[in-house]
């Protein structure tokens, strides 16, 4: 019995694909198809350390799952003879209907259909890589795993929005998170490091990349977190606003006359460290910051501030907090970001070993000072192999 799941994350112009052995870890192949729906479209596949490309129009979501089965029978491995037990399919919207994956039948197509009014960028998405993946795929069972899952176990009091409880319940508004699936991973590999259960441990997770987020994990569980109803919620990201007056959205529509799509797309995709600095990678932030340019100084100020608000918030709303973890893109590779994050938390307990903290490593490991009685992790993230897992989970039940 093999343990191999074909994990597929199917944005709206991108297939990213990778074979994934649940148990160990290990990637049989990993790929990418991009520019879906325009012209120029790449189709990359990476097996036993060699990349292969091709370039040729992708029209639709069909054409890249044929693209992408084209390059296995290319290139390998065969997928009909890996052992494949299921399609893992990253989801981003579950709503409160689903708390853990489960095995896509016509009813989940249905109500995560119905769930695409409160994720209209990417639960269309996903749902065109269901559509076709399952039509290629016809024999395998194909599991979807929810970003908003993980979330799920956060109470009342963190979930619920101080609006209208009638308005609230019609329109299904309430916290519901993102992220999950790698706060699902990473909180768990980081109470291994710690030689604590999961059970036993507290901790605040950072997943800081183009997006970011934060949460507040007890017991291995998500009792609060910071993006909401929408992404757009709480940290300062690449281009997101994150947490904002209401107000300024009546405000600019007031007196600037910008009607809800401007709105939506300038806080969005015209904000966050971009808006501030013109510069939307935090490598070139922290760069342009460190030669003294004032707008990306600014940048990366709000940015590290808004971070140390939350890890001071999650730290009252927990009570002990055992380790503060970083992770994703910028958390794993930015020693400037952790720095100025944890600057000052001292009296938190969180005491960061600049020497570990400026040493580059591609595994987990802590670089918190000896005595700090709050551990600083680096965890890298590893969402296929969470998705890998969580799918041969339901389907070996």
């Amino acid at each position: 019995m093999t343990s191999r799941v074909l994990v597929i994350n199917s944005g709206s112009s991108s297939l990213k694909y990778q074979v994934v052995d649940a148990v160990d870890g290990d990637v049989l192949a990993v790929g990418l198809v991009e520019r879906i729906g325009t012209t120029g479209g790449v189709i990359s596949h990476e097996v036993g350390g060699e990349k292969h490309v091709l370039r040729r129009d992708v029209p639709d979501h069909d054409a890249a799952m044929a693209a992408m089965t084209e390059a296995f029978v290319s290139h390998g491995p065969q997928l009909e003879t890996v052992g494949l037990i299921a399609v893992g399919h990253r989801v981003v919207q579950g709503g409160e209907e689903y708390e853990r994956p489960v095995v896509i039948d016509d009813n989940v197509v249905r109500v995560v259909t119905e769930l695409v009014d409160l994720a209209p960028l990417h639960n269309p998405a996903n749902l065109a890589g269901i559509r076709v993946a399952r039509a290629h795929f016809p024999d395998l069972p194909h599991v979807a795993i929810f970003d908003t899952a993980f979330h799920m176990t956060v109470p009342p009091v963190a979930h619920t929005y101080a609006i209208d409880a009638d308005v609230a319940r019609r329109h299904r508004v309430r916290r519901y998170g993102f992220h999950g699936t790698s706060h699902a991973y990473v909180s768990r590999e980081a109470a291994r490091l710690l030689g604590r259960p999961p059970a036993e441990t507290n901790m605040i997770v950072l997943h800081l990349g183009n997006g970011a987020s934060a949460t507040a994990v007890r017991g291995g569980e998500s009792v609060d977190t910071s993006m909401g109803l929408t992404p757009l919620e709480g940290l300062v990201m690449g281009t997101r606003s994150g947490d904002i007056d209401p107000a300024i959205v009546f405000h600019l529509a007031r007196t600037a006359g910008m009607d809800i799509d401007e709105i939506d797309d300038l806080l969005n995709k015209r904000s966050g460290v971009l808006g501030l600095s013109g510069r939307q990678d935090m490598r070139d932030l922290v760069a342009a910051a460190e030669t003294g340019d004032t707008a990306a100084m600014l940048a990366l100020d709000v940015y590290c501030y808004r971070l140390r608000k939350y890890v001071g918030a999650y730290t009252a709303a927990l009570g002990r907090v055992d380790a503060v973890v970083f992770t994703a893109g910028v958390g794993e590779n930015s020693a400037a970001v952790r720095a100025r994050t944890l600057a000052g938390l001292e009296v938190l307990g969180i005491e960061l070993d600049a020497e570990a903290n400026a040493a580059t490593g591609r595994t987990a490991r802590d670089i918190a000072l000896p005595g700090s009685r709050v551990r600083v992790l680096v965890v890298p993230t590893n969402e296929e192999l969470e998705i890998a897992r969580q799918a041969a989970e339901v389907v070996n039940r």
